[in-house]
């Protein structure tokens, strides 16, 4: 199954977080389980706060690509449309809260749960869990906005 991610078109697929084009990005990859969405991902050694624990701002470039990704995809949910059709939805951070509920271990994957609060309009509030080890560590709230359709062409 294709991930959120994998439908990006390449002109806005440079995301350090989620673009598939940035080699020295996360890319993670998003998908739906039931109502949530769902991303794994495993931190490196260069990815530490302190010894045994994950940087802030890795955990919250996390949280924002996997909101800003499942914004989209329960945009073309809403809409009744597969996510490879024209034109596309892709989205962008319009705020982003972090709260951070614990140290987060950097030894081991940490999964993400997100779930759509609201659409309303151009607009997509996402709320991501992320879970280390099966304990919440971190929660965030996105507001993500539509891109136009001109946004990231040169």
């Amino acid at each position: 199954m294709k991930a959120f991610q994998d439908y990006y078109p390449d002109n806005v697929a440079q995301c350090y977080g989620c673009g598939s084009q940035n080699q020295h990005g996360h890319q993670i990859k998003t998908h739906w389980e039931g109502e949530e969405s769902v991303t794994r991902f495993t931190p490196e050694p260069y990815h530490t706060a302190i010894p045994g624990y994950a940087y802030g701002g890795l955990i919250a470039s996390l949280i924002d690509c996997h909101s800003t990704g499942t914004a989209a995809a329960a945009m073309y949910r809403a809409e009744g449309r597969e996510m490879d059709t024209l034109p596309p939805f892709r989205f962008v951070t319009g705020s982003l809260h972090v709260d951070y509920l614990k140290p987060t271990p950097i030894d081991g994957a940490l999964e993400l749960r997100g779930r759509v609060k609201e659409i309303r309009g151009r607009k997509v509030i996402v709320e991501t869990t992320v879970f280390a080890q099966g304990v919440a560590t971190a929660r965030g709230e996105v507001v993500a906005v539509q891109m136009p359709e001109s946004f990231g062409s040169k």
